[in-house]
């Protein structure tokens, strides 16, 4: 249900509001718009039969949202959700790049990395230093070190840093040294999880899930935003079908169908979802031209000593002539890069 309150309302007219909504067991989460207050309630809303909140002084109505995803609805903020990452804005219309490597190798490889997609025009700097992988054999990432070589080269270049995490316990860590915590496809049901990720103030991206249906992944950022975390980006990786030729199938219908839902920033992440090279410019253009809030790219300088698919990553050379074409698509559909 959105609460909303009447204008110029006191404050101890809010507080009042938010202590009953408190006593019948339910979680307010206060909007502050530029003319109104409204306040997002959620939970059992069968508490909401025994005493109206429309009844309360400095409520001018309470108003039912009828889709499952209740605080990522735009039925619960209307306008775009923009996300501030270190003076880096994600949503809002302008298009934002995060690139980099699939997982950190080395500190200088990383740096020069870093380096290079910073001169082409992206703006945050993407590395794994957890990795998910379907073979318990396969390199899994190194870790606090790996954690350590990106706050360097943040250092260094000035790049906000996204980076995924896989147990809540690591939590504290991405705390430390993260701008963004990623939540990879595998981990987009993990409740544990999500939930963890939501009680803390950290900017938060939720890939999509290998199978997961639109509803189903807007009902796990709800997750996060419910724990209280506000700052939520969603990406569309690609889902698995029946198609073999590409690694999975973009659903790049997606993206206005979520920015028709929700107030939430979306991107795109052609690399994981086409997992061929010659295929991601191309999907790359096609997301912005569809309305993506940005993009997030595997670039790396010799891919084919990439510990992890290194099938995927443009060279740095072939990263700068795609920014080049990104400007052009942008420009064209009258927004920014």
């Amino acid at each position: 249900m959105i609460v909303v309150l009447k204008p110029g309302v006191t404050e101890a007219a809010v507080e009042e509001v938010l202590v009953e909504i408190k006593k019948m067991g339910l979680t307010p989460h206060v909007l502050t718009g530029t003319e109104r207050t409204v306040i997002a309630v959620v939970g059992d809303e069968r508490a909401l039969q025994k005493k109206p909140l429309a009844a309360l002084p400095g409520v001018e109505e309470a108003l039912p949202i009828l889709s499952p995803y209740k605080l990522v609805s735009r039925e619960c903020k209307p306008k775009d959700t923009v996300l501030d990452v270190g003076g880096v804005k994600i949503g809002g219309g302008k298009v934002v790049v995060m690139a980099g490597p699939c997982s950190v190798e080395t500190e200088e490889r990383l740096l020069s990395i870093a380096q290079d997609v910073k001169g082409a025009g992206a703006s945050i700097l993407r590395g794994g230093a957890f990795k998910p992988r379907t073979s318990p054999y396969a390199f899994q990432g190194l870790g606090e070190e790996g954690l350590a070589y990106l706050a360097e080269a943040k250092k260094k270049t000035g790049l906000p840093i996204i980076t995924e995490i896989m147990d809540p316990r690591d939590m504290p860590l991405m705390m430390k040294y993260a701008d963004i915590v990623q939540i990879g496809a595998r981990n987009m049901q993990n409740f544990r999880l999500l939930s963890e990720v939501g009680s803390y103030s950290k900017p938060v991206m939720l890939k999509r899930g290998l199978s997961a249906t639109i509803k189903e992944f807007l009902l796990s950022a709800e997750y996060i935003l419910a724990a209280g975390n506000q700052q939520v980006i969603l990406c569309e990786r690609g889902i698995r079908t029946f198609e073999t030729m590409t690694r999975n199938t973009l659903d790049l219908s997606a993206i206005p169908v979520i920015r028709r839902l929700s107030h939430l920033p979306i991107i795109v992440d052609p690399s994981h979802a086409v997992g061929k090279t010659d295929l991601v410019a191309p999907m790359a253009m096609a997301a912005v031209a569809a309305g993506a809030d940005g993009l997030m790219i595997e670039v790396h300088s010799h891919p084919s000593e990439a510990y992890c698919d290194g099938e995927q990553a443009l060279l740095p050379t072939q990263f700068k002539t795609l920014m080049t074409q990104l400007k052009r698509i942008a420009q064209a559909c009258d927004r920014d890069m």
